[in-house]
């Protein structure tokens, strides 16, 4: 568990209805900065309070068993991911749902030929 000092600096609402948070904290120690390293596009959980946490509230925090609570279903999530893709890098397609198209056809296409192999 990572636990440092942070300012929530920003938010915002993005087209897959998924929120984006920006914080900033002081400069992070090499072992603070290798537990973050290591998370890197992981699923975790986020708890934010304006004071300093207690020993007994950290426990309760450790104690928090992961897993991957969603209400998207796969394909939802496959369609969220492919839209943060398209954000970064076109492919030279000017609307989403031509790109989607496109990826779409390209999986099932994959798959496909898997079926005859």
């Amino acid at each position: 568990m990572l636990v440092v000092p942070a300012i929530l600096d920003t938010f915002a609402s993005l087209k897959d209805k998924t929120i984006r948070l920006v914080f900033y904290c002081n400069e992070l120690t090499p072992q603070q900065l290798l537990k973050v390293a290591e998370n890197i596009q992981q699923f975790g959980y986020l708890a934010f309070k304006n004071d300093k946490y207690k020993n007994k509230e950290l426990d309760t925090l450790e104690s928090i068993k992961p897993g991957l609570e969603t209400k998207k279903s796969k394909s939802q999530l496959l369609r969220s991911v492919l839209f943060r893709n398209f954000e970064k890098n076109k492919e030279g397609y000017k609307e989403f749902h031509d790109y989607y198209d496109f990826k779409m056809n390209k999986m099932i296409t994959f798959f496909k030929d898997k079926l005859n192999d």
